[in-house]
């Protein structure tokens, strides 16, 4: 079981179970927790597991929950016109919403599919309300969630939009370098922006230079 940041947990660890430790690490290490808040946090976050090609959020759903990613990879992806255009990766330990769906609730253009069997914490939104009244800096961590998620999404739209084709393969070697063995080079030259020929061709230039 990880060691938890905080040695004031170092008498709690027994009354973490195994699925939940990794993601009480993560949250440990932004705000204190006593033993009845991982006892809360224990009974918000439900296991989910998701099959490779199945939908955390298919478009024009409403995103339900936000999750904490276990095992897996998911993308985030939009379908333009028929094309897929794929413009950021989540990987283990970190946490995957749409929150521009989920705050109002609202539908999503957004798609976030999972590229392996996958397994996510996840909380609901009417959990997540339950998670900020009853964790003391609960609102806090939150805060710290919706800002890391949302910059990082915004900077991967925008690196779509104005980023040429070898700086996002750059961009993808230095954020996710453990992700090309993981990654088929469709999905690769999906989020670089070109057909799978030109990423070989945009790779040999690369080694090349």
């Amino acid at each position: 079981m990880p060691k938890l940041a905080n040695s004031l947990f170092d008498n709690m660890t027994m009354n973490i179970t195994a699925i939940h430790a990794p993601l009480i690490e993560v949250i440990a290490q932004a705000i204190p927790l006593n033993a009845e808040e991982i006892d809360i946090i224990q009974r918000l976050f439900k296991l989910k597991t998701y099959k490779k090609g199945t939908f955390f959020l298919a478009e024009g759903e409403t995103c339900k929950y936000v999750g904490f990613i276990k095992k897996g990879i998911l993308r985030y992806y939009i379908n333009d016109d028929g094309e897929e255009k794929t413009y950021g990766f989540s990987q283990e330990a970190e946490f995957i919403c749409n929150y521009e769906s989920f705050v109002p609730q609202k539908p999503s253009r957004q798609i976030i599919q999972a590229l392996e069997d996958s397994e996510l914490l996840v909380i609901s939104y009417r959990d997540l309300q339950q998670f900020y009244d009853k964790i003391r800096a609960g609102d806090r961590f939150g805060r710290l969630v919706i800002e890391q998620v949302f910059i990082q999404t915004l900077k991967d739209l925008n690196s779509f939009y104005t980023d040429t084709a070898p700086s996002r393969y750059e961009n993808f070697i230095r954020q996710h370098p453990e992700l090309q063995q993981r990654l088929s080079q469709y999905y690769i030259a999906s989020y670089v922006g070109v057909k799978p020929q030109s990423l070989s061709r945009i790779r040999k230039r690369l080694l090349t230079s």
